[in-house]
C-alpha cells in the first residue's frame, strides 16, 4: 500500500519507497531553481530493511511514492528456526 505525493513537500523523518525499498529520509537539501532549470531536491535515506543509504535527487514538482507504513506492538511468543510467533 502507498500514495504518491510531491518530492518538494516531504520531510525529514518522511518515509519515501527507493528501488522497491521503504526508506526514512535522514537528509533533505532544496536547491533554488536556476536560469535554466527548476528546483530540485537531495534526499538520502535509509532502507527499512537492509539498512542501506540510498540517495536520489528529483525536481520538486516530481511526484514519489510513499509508503503506508503501519506500527504495532506486540509480544514475541517463540522464536523458531524459520519463524517467529507473534501475540
Amino acid at each position: 500500500m502507498s500514495k504518491i505525493v510531491e518530492v518538494g513537500s516531504l520531510k525529514t523523518g518522511s518515509w519515501i519507497t527507493i528501488d522497491g525499498e521503504p526508506c526514512q529520509i535522514v537528509e533533505i537539501a532544496h536547491s533554488k531553481p536556476g536560469k535554466h532549470g527548476s528546483a530540485k531536491a537531495r534526499i538520502v535515506a535509509i532502507g527499512l530493511f537492509d539498512g542501506v543509504k540510498r540517495t536520489i535527487v528529483s525536481p520538486t514538482s516530481d511526484k514519489i511514492e510513499v509508503p503506508i507504513i503501519e506500527k504495532r506492538t506486540g509480544q514475541v511468543i517463540a522464536m523458531l528456526p524459520s519463524s517467529i510467533q507473534l501475540m
